[in-house]
């Protein structure tokens, strides 16, 4: 059998540690080694029983001053300290009498049960809140919109305006706890005596009788109903945006106030126009006379179709500028641009005639025709000499 540690040293203090030094000492190890918080660590119970014997010795005054003067061999083959105020009736301490993690916090915080009532008597709760998926075309998010939307949501019942109790009838304070949803509890414990805050049995927490519960809502004060509300989107939103509606969430409890409807926006993809922040981007398509010649086109925008002016010679793939006929700025004034990405398409079927005026222009304009191509064959030549 293993010899036992130095009890002090086991709680990592010195022998002349205060019996608050010692308290706050087994505190700390006991919440870290016990058993119910370090299930899969077959380690962590030795480690408890170990810190619980050494403060169960060092917390009681005469056992301490038996352990300071005998060590111990007080506690050992029938010494002073054995039986029932030893190690001998000390085996039960490490699960705390079987009550797992509520007794744990039972007897660091004044109970779990405590927490449990100071949330159930907390008189009005505000309501929980909503989310609304919300369609949108690109120009809805561009420009804005009003929208009719339709949920569900508790709200405040009509018939008993919430109070959960059917018209006429009492609805009368508990005798137990007085109104206040919690009661005490005072428990004797190896530390002394601990009082704990735990629901009231009689009222659940309620602080009050309800002796007759209303038909519609059955005593809860809320009702599911279907609600229709108008939702105003705002100029510049994009997609994966989300707006928040005050107060159009779920009604509180007892009273309490509505919780918050957030809607989030997704926006359908345009066939013509890309996004990419403020600014929109399309692809014009033109023809190799308007290109090499100039021209004036027509292009749609998010207003309407505009007239562009195509500089002579032109080169597929140019990107032009159409300033503030992109999105509107969601915070502050002003709009994006729209890019205009030029496609140059070459014919595929041609006439004899129009075969004809292409080759009389090549004779023409000879080496002018592709003067890139000319380059990149001096490139070529000059890689070779």
């Amino acid at each position: 059998m293993a010899e036992k540690r130095d009890f002090y040293e086991v709680l990592g203090v010195s022998k002349d540690a205060s019996a608050d030094d010692i308290k706050k000492a087994y505190r700390k190890l006991a919440r870290k080694y016990h058993p119910d918080l370090n299930k899969d660590n077959p380690e962590a119970a030795e480690k408890f029983k170990e810190c619980s014997e050494a403060y169960s010795v060092l917390s009681d005054e005469q056992k301490r001053a038996q352990y300071d003067q005998f060590g111990m061999a007080a506690f050992e083959n029938g010494g002073a300290g054995a039986g029932a105020g030893g190690f001998g009736g000390f085996e039960g301490f490490g699960g705390f009498g079987g009550g797992g993690m509520d007794d744990i916090f039972d007897m660091f915080f004044g109970g779990a049960g405590g927490r449990r009532s100071s949330q159930a008597n907390k008189g009005p709760q505000r309501g929980s809140d909503l989310r609304f998926d919300l369609n949108l075309t690109f120009e809805e998010a561009a420009f804005g919109v009003e929208k009719e939307i339709s949920l569900y949501r508790d709200e405040t019942c009509d018939h008993c305006h919430g109070n959960g109790a059917e018209p006429g009838s009492k609805v009368e304070t508990c005798p137990d706890c007085h109104g206040t949803g919690q009661i005490r509890v005072v428990q004797n414990t190896m530390l002394g005596q601990m009082q704990t805050v735990r629901p009231c049995p009689k009222c659940n927490g309620e602080g009050k009788i309800i002796s007759d519960p209303c038909h519609e809502c059955r005593g809860t004060g809320t009702v599911k109903k279907q609600k229709s509300l108008k939702v105003k989107v705002p100029a510049g939103v994009d997609d994966g945006s989300r707006l928040r509606v005050a107060n159009e969430g779920a009604a509180g409890a007892k009273g309490g106030p509505n919780g918050d409807l957030y809607v989030y926006l997704f926006v359908k993809a345009h066939k013509f126009f890309e996004r990419d922040g403020n600014d929109v981007y399309c692809e014009v398509p033109i023809n190799i006379v308007q290109a090499a010649l100039g021209a004036e086109v027509e292009v749609p925008t998010l207003d309407g179709k505009v007239v562009m002016k195509i500089p002579e010679g032109t080169q597929p793939g140019r990107v032009m500028r159409l300033r503030g006929k992109g999105i509107p700025h969601l915070r502050g004034s002003g709009r994006g641009d729209q890019m205009v990405r030029i496609k140059v398409v070459v014919p595929t079927k041609l006439t004899e005639r129009q075969k004809a005026s292409l080759r009389n222009f090549a004779d023409v304009a000879k080496d002018n025709i592709n003067p890139e191509e000319k380059s990149f064959l001096n490139k070529i030549k000059d890689m070779f000499k």
